[in-house]
């Protein structure tokens, strides 16, 4: 089984600012009120609507200079910025057109909308916010419902209950997309809501049974819940219809780990091929390398992600178990012992301690690794021998021999060798007391 939980690392490929650009900025619903000079105004609108970008800034650009406050003409200009992705050019546009109008509910949510797809969207909930609350004729119920649906996906992994209610405001003014249906799913995913989550995302694959975001939805569900081979049909259906693509291909991969199918190793070799950037992935084929018995090739991806994560401790027990692998086991004593100052909690980190203290002889470290361990984890028969052997290189006979028997009782043949080395020593043991 997988080390760690990457299953839901890829599954949200779907971004609501990641549309088209019409689809993300607000359109020009003509200009206010203006005398009758306003006329390069109207015509610029008009070469708008054919996306002749530059006959709408040649009719602008001189109604400009003569009027810089017009604020149906600033926000024009603005919207041609950004329609040619001249991002800066268009937030002062549109932050110069509220000044000028701050009533304008366009140039707030095109604003909002803008510095949402570059991420900014601690400045843009506000706009996005303002544009809610303001009035824009026929086309407001429009323009609002495409502002409450923003404000929904800047919400929605901060507070997702507070999404569902902005996706609920935006219903209120406009019908139900495919995109509503996948964002309520993946916030119903996020409150715990599963059945409804699950449903939501079977209501979009039916409609459309090729949506990345749907797929990816309910395998993560599945996933969760452990429903793997139901979740490796669905998984491999979609990949028909959409081959390659990265978040199913993943998902795919870490469903074939858990059921150590084989298939898993070079799924993800192309993947990290293909990306060989993405941590996720890097780690896990990290741990598949591991489990298909090739420490040296895990570690050498465990130490490339160190480099970007020195104290992340999964990361350090992971390297310091290959490190024992390979039989450094002065290296994999740090690592392990950095691992459990970082995270006192670490049970693996204190497992790994207690072997790499034996290997090296300091029997005081390994009894406390042990004791720290303890407190998480039950004994296992390998955690027992090791108590005997620090024990017993300590002297300490009726401690070591105690462990000894402990030890042969809960392995019962399942380690020999160590299995007839305790033997050994139990007869030298209780032949001294």
């Amino acid at each position: 089984m997988l080390r760690f939980a990457f299953f839901s690392l890829l599954c949200f490929a779907y971004s609501g600012f990641a549309q088209d650009a019409d689809q993300s900025r607000a359109t020009p619903t003509g200009p206010l009120p203006t005398p009758a000079a306003a006329q390069p105004v109207l015509d610029a609108e008009t070469a708008i609507a054919k996306a002749d970008w530059k006959a709408a800034e040649a009719k602008l650009a001189p109604w400009l200079i003569a009027h810089p406050a017009d604020a149906t003409a600033l926000f024009d200009a603005g919207y041609i910025a950004d329609a040619q992705d001249r991002r800066d050019d268009a937030a002062g546009l549109y932050k110069r057109a509220i000044g000028a109008n701050p009533q304008s509910l366009e140039a707030h949510l095109s604003l909002g909308l803008l510095l949402a797809r570059q991420g900014k969207f601690y400045e843009a909930r506000p706009e996005l916010a303002i544009a809610t609350t303001l009035e824009a004729g026929d086309a407001g119920p429009v323009l609002k419902a495409k502002a409450w649906r923003a404000l929904a996906r800047i919400d929605e992994k901060a507070d997702p209950t507070e999404a569902s209610n902005d996706l609920l405001e935006a219903l209120k003014l406009s019908p139900e997309t495919m995109d509503d249906t996948l964002l309520a799913a993946n916030l119903a995913d996020q409150t715990g809501q599963y059945d409804e989550a699950e449903a939501a995302y079977r209501r979009v694959l039916t409609k459309d049974p090729r949506s990345p975001g749907a797929n990816a939805g309910l395998a993560h569900l599945l996933i969760a819940h452990k429903h793997f081979p139901e979740a490796e049909t669905l998984l491999r259906a979609a990949l028909e219809q959409i081959p390659d693509d990265p978040a199913l291909t993943a998902q795919l991969a870490a469903v074939l780990a858990a059921q150590n199918n084989a298939e898993a190793l070079p799924l993800l070799e192309k993947l990290h091929r293909a990306q060989p950037e993405d941590s996720a992935i890097s780690r896990m084929l990290a741990e598949v390398r591991s489990e298909a018995g090739d420490p040296a090739g895990s570690d050498s991806l465990y130490v490339e992600l160190l480099k970007a994560n020195p104290d992340d401790p999964d990361l350090l027990v992971a390297h310091g178990q290959n490190l024992s692998h390979l039989a450094k086991h002065s290296e994999a004593f740090n690592v392990f012992d950095k691992a459990t100052r970082l995270d006192p909690t670490n049970a693996e980190g204190w497992s790994g301690l207690a072997y790499a203290a034996s290997r090296t002889n300091q029997p005081e470290i390994t009894l406390h690794a042990l004791t720290m361990r303890s407190k998480y984890l039950a004994e296992v028969p390998g955690t027992y021998f090791l108590w005997a052997t620090a024990y017993d290189t300590l002297h300490d006979k009726v401690s070591a021999a105690s462990y000894y028997h402990r030890f042969l009782e809960a392995s019962a043949g399942k380690l020999p060798n160590q299995e007839w080395q305790a033997r050994q020593r139990l007869k030298l043991l209780e032949g001294k007391q």
